[in-house]
């Protein structure tokens, strides 16, 4: 009995272990044997007829015809099934499909899209130019590019062009897309769609019995083209930036020696290494510039900060399509899925889970975004397999997108598939230059981003003996002094930040070597985190230079940036690095809040309680009113002696009263149409009729407006912040001129400087205009809102319909406001300015820096 129990014992786990081994459970054995049965009977069904064909003696023609027969059939069916699902998906998809047809059709050039327009015109102008940039090429590979080949190698002496053609075909531009206002008003963005199929004829000689050549070239990819800054003179615009956002297509046909890489195991290989060649010429982040002015700096354009930083949280996908199989196809099983995100040469790929069509990430990757709109995310999920990985859909986001909704939670359809949908969530991360920003986190995110601009090297040792040589004193060695001089070294430079490490490119022989190259990093940890700079030999990695840089160095210099010479350590006595660090705290940027109008109902109350006030408690009697006291030197009140309620200061508007509580004294909250304060501290008018508007200036400033053109939401005193404050609200950069022939006032708000932070991280401001005496909505003229900064930069331009005549006779009213104080019952001005267009020569234009004020509150110089 013990025996059979013991076997039995030793029995039961042996299932389990079959299960594991096998993957499959009950379920799946049972669905394998009725598909096993299922396959049976069809192959007896289809055995059959030719059995009860033999055994009538018939021919076998019929067995062919009647197959013959039902192939035809199943065809038609098979073709009437594809043109119900392509109506179906016309009827469901109609714009991509026209869209999709429509691009490969040769349209006229009166057809064009919103988004993407006809170039027939830049396509005339390439083909009557053509001809003189193929002497232009001739040129230049003849005289530039063949004695730069031959001096390169010792094998390549014979090196020559025998004959150049650059072809009768000019590249072509099949669409042409401009950013308006997706970016700075200061510069003009093209998107190229740019096709060059070349039937170019170059061949060349190496030696006698060597031959090589290209007959033929495909390039394909947008070409961007960011014309900018726009300037004030001639031409216009101070440099000319082109660049590819992604990695272009190229296909070439070889001749001679080199035919063979036509074959294909090198074709990829041959045309991949040409295209990372042009990958570092002109391929984001890289750039080719050509600067028209001398004020424009060529390291600037090249290599600008990036836009932003995209955080993608990849969190889970459903109804995947089942690629996996068991039993030779037979059986349907599920899928091992992964995610790969691609932006430009950036890839990551997510774990893999296991037989899952619902799978569930939760992974999160970071990426530096140098243009949007313009970059792209590409998703592309695959179910991973021992050999080749199947493919399970894909698609592409532009993070201009991104950047207008800050932060994008939603489900993405997966196309080139038949099912599936992935959750994704995508927040925008803008660059601040604000130390108080500064969150580190203990997730493992980023909470900085380190640009790094490395320019040059001077000065570096020959090698590590002569590195060692410079650290001993007194007479060199015999044996060191004897040695043959050698060549200067062939080096380059490693960056690293902890984990993460990037290698410039190598520059030959030369001990001042200029790199030309730009880095990015990111940083999790500003305060314990150090850069790693390292100069090295290119053959044997021996270290040439040394330099470490805490990044918490950074957080205490101007505007978080360096730009200077750097002294290399174990190296030469004079060698040094030349570059540029600068760090960038990620700010996460909201949504716009929405503006809430409030109700009637409480818009009436607070009319009726301004019309019939409660009754006060008559105030105690005070000594006569005095005159207010001023400190000449720093033009501030020293001095303040309360005012009765019914006594008014002299030049003070009427109906207008001072508070006598404390700091509301030097402080009077103004409402718009009158100087009256707020129930319960001031006095209202007895009368309706002393509600009316002034347009005289603030009692206490000069160049600040009147109280009265404040807008209807102002019925409101100032943030305790506000009233506290002692020095400058700030200054704002105007340009003012008139344009005779169009007979209208441009007015181009610059930027500001300086300007008082409603918050820890710094003001959301506009900048809100009025040609006065025009103050209704109609005629309210509004920037962009730039937040959290306190020296946003506009660059807008708003014109006003006026005449010369009438123009130097009024006046403009420029404020600047938070828009973060929408929702409180606060006021929003930061400050304000009243130009008198009369002492400005409108026809010559000015444009200068005014000081922000606000009505009724200290000002200091």
């Amino acid at each position: 009995m013990s025996a059979a129990v013991t076997h039995s014992e030793g029995q039961v786990p042996s299932i389990p272990a079959v299960k594991m081994t096998e993957g499959l459970s009950v379920k799946d054995v049972n669905q394998m044997i009725m598909e096993f049965l299922m396959f049976m009977m069809r192959a007896i069904v289809l055995c059959y007829p030719v059995y009860l064909t033999g055994s009538f003696g018939l021919s076998i023609s019929w067995i062919f015809l009647s197959m013959l027969m039902w192939t035809m059939w199943k065809n038609n069916r098979k073709w009437k099934d594809h043109r119900i699902d392509t109506a179906i998906d016309f009827l469901e998809n109609e714009k991509t499909v026209i869209n999709t047809e429509l691009k490969a059709m040769d349209m006229p050039a009166w057809i064009h899209f919103a988004d993407v327009e006809k170039a027939v015109w830049i396509n005339k102008i390439l083909q009557q130019a053509w001809p003189f940039f193929g002497m232009f090429m001739e040129k230049l590979l003849i005289e530039n590019i063949e004695p730069s080949v031959r001096s390169s190698s010792p094998h390549l002496k014979t090196f020559a062009f025998t004959k150049v053609h650059m072809g009768q075909r000019a590249p072509t531009i099949t669409g042409v897309r401009v950013y308006t206002h997706e970016v700075d008003t200061r510069e003009v963005i093209l998107d190229l769609n740019f096709i060059y199929e070349a039937d170019v004829d170059i061949d060349a000689d190496v030696k006698p019995a060597i031959k090589v050549g290209v007959k033929g070239i495909q390039l394909q990819g947008m070409l961007r083209v960011i014309l900018g800054p726009l300037i004030g003179q001639a031409p216009l615009v101070g440099g000319v930036t082109m660049f590819f956002i992604r990695r272009p297509t190229l296909l070439i046909n070889w001749t001679g020696m080199t035919n063979v890489l036509d074959s294909p195991a090198l074709s990829h290989m041959s045309e991949s290494a040409i295209v990372d060649i042009i990958a570092s010429l002109m391929v984001l982040p890289n750039r080719l510039c050509f600067p028209l002015i001398d004020q424009v700096k060529v390291d600037q354009m090249r290599f600008p900060l990036p836009r932003g930083v995209v955080r993608v949280h990849v969190l889970e996908a459903r109804d995947l399509v089942a690629k996996d199989t068991h039993m030779m196809g037979l059986v349907k099983g599920k899928s091992d899925p992964y995610t790969v995100l691609r932006v430009g040469n950036k890839q990551f790929k997510t774990k893999t889970i296991k037989e899952n069509l619902n799978p569930s990430w939760n992974e999160v990757y970071e990426f530096v975004i140098h243009e949007a709109p313009g970059q792209e995310l590409e998703v592309e999920l695959y179910d991973e397999d021992t050999d080749a990985d199947d493919f399970l859909g894909r698609f592409n986001l532009d993070f201009g997108e991104v950047k207008k909704e800050r932060e994008l939670d939603k489900w993405f359809t997966l196309e080139d598939i038949q099912s599936g949908v992935v959750h994704m969530k995508l927040q925008w991360f803008s660059l601040q230059a604000n130390q108080a920003l500064l969150k580190e986190t203990t997730d493992g995110l980023a909470c900085a981003m380190l640009a790094l601009y490395l320019d040059s090297a001077s000065n570096l040792p020959k090698d590590q003996r002569e590195v060692a040589q410079n650290d001993k004193h007194g007479k060199p060695a015999k044996e060191v002094r004897l040695t043959r001089k050698t060549n200067d070294p062939n080096s380059y430079v490693e960056f690293s930040i902890d984990q993460q490490s990037q290698k410039s490119k190598v520059v030959f022989a030369s001990k001042d070597p200029v790199y030309d190259e730009c880095f990015t990093f990111f940083v999790h940890s500003v305060n314990s985190q150090v850069l790693n700079v390292e100069v090295k030999e290119h053959e044997k990695k021996a270290s040439l230079g040394l330099l470490r840089l805490p990044l918490v160095r950074l957080l205490n210099v101007s505007d978080m940036t360096m730009d200077q010479r750097f002294q290399l350590e174990r190296s030469g006595a004079f060698s040094q690095i030349k570059m540029k660090a600068v760090l960038r705290i990620l700010t996460l940027e909201k949504p716009e809040p929405k503006v809430v109008t409030p109700p009637l109902k409480s818009q009436a109350k607070a009319s009726s309680s301004q019309t019939h006030p409660q009754p006060q408690t008559p105030a105690p009697a005070t000594t006569p009113a005095q005159p207010l006291q001023i400190d000449q030197k720093e033009n501030m009140p020293i001095s303040f002696v309360p005012l009765s309620r019914t006594q008014t200061v002299p030049g003070q508007m009427p109906g207008s009263a001072i508070s006598t509580n404390g700091l509301q004294a030097d402080y009077p909250p103004y409402r718009r149409s009158t100087f009256l304060a707020t129930e319960g501290r001031y006095s209202t008018p007895s009368t309706p009729s002393q509600m009316r508007r002034y347009d005289s200036q603030s009692l206490l400033s000069e160049n600040s407006i009147s109280s009265s053109r404040f807008d209807l939401a102002d019925n409101v005193p100032y943030p305790e912040a506000i009233l506290n404050h002692q020095g400058s609200f700030g200054q704002i950069e105007l340009t003012l001129r008139y344009a005779t022939l169009r007979k209208r006032l441009i007015l181009m708000v610059n930027s500001c400087r300086d300007l008082f932070s409603c918050s820890e991280s710094g003001s959301d401001t506009y900048v809100r205009m009025y040609l006065l005496p025009d103050q209704t909505w109609k005629h309210r003229k509004r920037s962009k809102v730039k937040k959290k900064t306190v020296n946003p930069v506009f660059n807008e331009t708003f014109e006003f319909s006026v005449s010369m005549e009438e123009a130097r006779t009024r006046k403009l009213d420029v404020a600047v406001k938070n828009n973060k104080m929408l929702h409180k019952r606060e006021r929003k001005e930061i400050g304000m300015v009243l130009i008198d267009l009369s002492e400005i020569d409108l026809i010559k234009g000015s444009t200068e820096w005014y000081e922000l004020t606000l009505p009724g509150l200290k000002k200091t110089n």
